[in-house]
């Protein structure tokens, strides 16, 4: 079954695909520590730390109750926002997405 993109889902795909090259340099130019030790050097960059992590558990909260609700798998786009930040609920948005298609 060929399934019609939303306007929606091709933002998400998007933002994505822009944010993946972005963290693709970032990686490929400092790695995977050079991207969090620069939040160890000042307050400043360690409340930008704080704040990111709280919005990454606030988001796996956000994920593991609206899982429950449209039927779709929350823990592992949890491990993708522990591990890779971001990724974990952009991507879950697209599988609610297209697990709501499902149910219709």
């Amino acid at each position: 079954m060929l399934v019609r993109m939303n306007t929606r889902v091709l933002a998400l795909f998007g933002v994505i695909l822009v944010f993946g090259a972005l963290t693709a340099t970032a990686l490929l130019d400092v790695g995977y520590w050079g991207i969090i030790a620069p939040h160890f050097q000042s307050w400043g960059a360690g409340q930008v730390l704080a704040d990111l992590t709280i919005l990454a558990l606030l988001a796996c909260i956000w994920m593991v109750g609206d899982a429950r609700k449209s039927g779709v798998a929350a823990w592992p786009f949890v491990v993708v926002t522990l591990v890779g930040g971001s990724f974990g609920p952009l991507l879950y948005l697209v599988a609610r997405e297209f697990r709501g298609r499902q149910l219709q």
